[in-house]
């Protein structure tokens, strides 16, 4: 993974983290693509998300609420003046079924911060019998601090996954 710890106003890298599962690659494209699939893990630990549109396809709607629901992620919130519920939208980008998608989020929840467009690449390959690479490209943020605060979310939210598919090999 590579570091956004720049200082502001300098350009910060892209961060990529790769995953290796034992799972084909329809099960792990369905995590992105179905509701079903994207409430089951979406959000760092603390967190579930209740999505309202999913459109799986080049140009369609992504809108959900990210929720805190363990009692340390809502004091958490709480301690920063923040709601324990958001509601957050995006779209999909790429889509090519099985290969590679991209989701745009708009972020619009930075006080004082005109909203912008993150952008998250994900790119699926087979990596062996029954096995699947998922690799994730984490565009920056506007602010470095943003950065950090969304790989290390992205990185607790793949704790989900890790457990659930016998996680083979990969870094983060």
């Amino acid at each position: 993974m590579s570091s956004a710890n720049q200082a502001a106003g300098t350009p910060q890298a892209v961060v990529v983290i790769e995953r290796t599962y034992r799972a084909p690659v329809e099960d792990l494209w369905a995590l992105w693509t179905t509701k079903a699939g994207f409430e089951s893990w979406w959000g760092p630990e603390g967190f579930r998300v209740e999505v309202h549109a999913l459109e799986a396809r080049a140009g369609g709607a992504l809108e959900y609420d990210m929720i805190a629901d363990a009692p340390e992620a809502i004091a958490a919130m709480k301690s920063l003046g923040q709601p324990v519920s958001h509601a957050t939208r995006g779209r999909y980008g790429e889509f090519r079924p099985h290969q590679r998608l991209t989701l745009v989020h708009v972020i619009d929840f930075i006080s004082g911060v005109v909203p912008y467009e993150q952008t998250i690449e994900v790119d699926f390959r087979p990596a062996g019998p029954g096995q699947t690479a998922m690799v994730v490209t984490i565009h920056p943020h506007l602010d470095p601090h943003w950065t950090r605060m969304s790989v290390e979310g992205f990185t607790s939210q793949l704790a989900k996954l890790d457990r659930r598919f016998a996680w083979a090999k990969g870094g983060g």
